[in-house]
């Protein structure tokens, strides 16, 4: 693993706190990013899909209110207008969202981050 974590959160999200509680138990450092107010950039949503092994359907939350609520259909856009959505409207991203530059971890996935720590 890089020495370098970055975790993208929002303080009300029940997967987010147990992450950040695992993380805490284990002393493992990490850049808080809070979702909505410092969201993932266009470049860094598309490091994260390039790390992650469904793409986009990984990232998105398509079980969202906001996703429900989109009036646009996902599959005739573009990835760099769906970057760009996703980025501006970060609601529509599964979390927490964990990454290093080689590995990803969406949503609380306590084996997932044992094996990131391995």
């Amino acid at each position: 693993m890089s020495d370098h974590l970055t975790f993208f959160t929002y303080p009300s999200c029940t997967s987010c706190r147990k992450a950040k509680a695992f993380l805490k138990e284990k002393g493992i450092e990490y850049d808080e990013r809070h979702l909505f107010k410092n969201p993932p950039s266009a470049t860094e949503l598309l490091e994260i899909i390039k790390m992650s092994h469904n793409g986009m359907d990984d990232i998105l939350s398509t079980r969202s209110r906001k996703f429900k609520e989109l009036d646009k259909d996902i599959e005739d856009m573009t990835v760099s207008e769906l970057l760009e959505m996703l980025s501006e409207e970060p609601r529509l991203l599964r979390r927490p969202i964990l990454f290093d530059g080689e590995k990803l971890i969406v949503g609380y996935n306590r084996s997932a981050m044992q094996d990131l720590l391995a």
